[in-house]
């Protein structure tokens, strides 16, 4: 239900009135081009095309913002910018047709990429981070906090790693919220997502042991 729910925010689905509002507008009163054109959203399945990496990352902005330095400080933020070093051609290296000759972290570092490159006053991240490895995600985190602090940020994980500096956390079991508040306040209130946050932090030990 994560991604259903996000999914009613850029109208992929449509809400019933009256049930989301951004700025106490109802999301179904707003130009749908206008809408879409404040959100940068990354989901789960990365879609690619065949063509450059700078071409992906720069799909759907226009020609004069899409310059290499904006690419690249995008890229730089998604944490491309060490990948890109070791393509032959940089960022002009050819991605097969749906990015069959990225990883699948890789892939999911271009899409945000992507969305960080449209500047959007609502960033959207559908389990963004599921294909890197925990270090990895960390560094993703810490470049994304300087992005994020400027606009609306809604992010979608099963990993707490990921949402633990969140304002708020919604925790949906069976798709329905059951339990909200900052990691600190769900963890003292030793319920599901305390639960989770345990089993993860074993999880974690086991695999580094």
């Amino acid at each position: 239900g994560k991604s259903t729910l996000l999914s009613l925010i850029p109208r992929l689905h449509d809400p019933p009135p009256g049930t989301v509002l951004l700025d106490g507008v109802d999301v179904r009163e707003v130009p749908l081009r206008v809408l879409r054109g404040a959100i940068g959203m990354v989901p789960q399945e990365t879609f690619l095309f065949s063509d450059t990496l700078a071409a992906n990352v720069a799909l759907g902005v226009p020609t004069e913002q899409a310059t290499l330095g904006a690419i690249t400080a995008a890229a730089t933020v998604a944490r491309l910018d060490k990948d890109v070093e070791g393509f032959p051609k940089g960022y002009e290296t050819a991605v097969g047709e749906r990015g069959i000759t990225l990883s699948g972290g890789q892939k999911q570092r271009t899409a945000i990429a992507r969305a960080v490159l449209t500047d959007p006053r609502i960033l959207i991240l559908d389990d963004a981070l599921s294909a890197v490895d925990t270090y990895t995600e960390e560094e993703i985190l810490a470049r994304l906090r300087g992005v994020m602090r400027e606009r609306t940020s809604l992010i979608v994980s099963h990993r707490i790693s990921t949402v633990r500096d969140a304002d708020l956390i919604l925790v949906l079991e069976r798709g329905r919220i059951v339990e909200r508040g900052t990691h600190a306040e769900l963890v003292t209130r030793d319920g599901f997502y305390a639960d989770l946050h345990r089993k993860q932090l074993l999880e974690e030990e086991l695999a580094a042991s």
